[in-house]
């Protein structure tokens, strides 16, 4: 797994999460919604590259 997610690749993932939550984010601006979606994809990419790294660590 590379690193980090392309400029493309992180606006297609900040897309597909406003759309995921849109109701439940709906009275927030578009701003807000979008950095959300950005902090949102910050923390995902951040849990996968560790949960990647401690399961090849662990030789699964």
């Amino acid at each position: 797994m590379k690193e980090t997610l392309s400029p493309e690749e992180r606006r297609q993932l900040q897309k597909k999460m406003m759309n995921t939550f849109k109701n439940e984010t709906n009275t927030l601006s578009q701003e807000l919604q979008r950095i959300l979606a950005d902090d949102l994809v910050t923390a995902f990419e951040s849990r996968l590259t560790t949960l990647v790294r401690i399961q090849s660590e662990h030789g699964d």
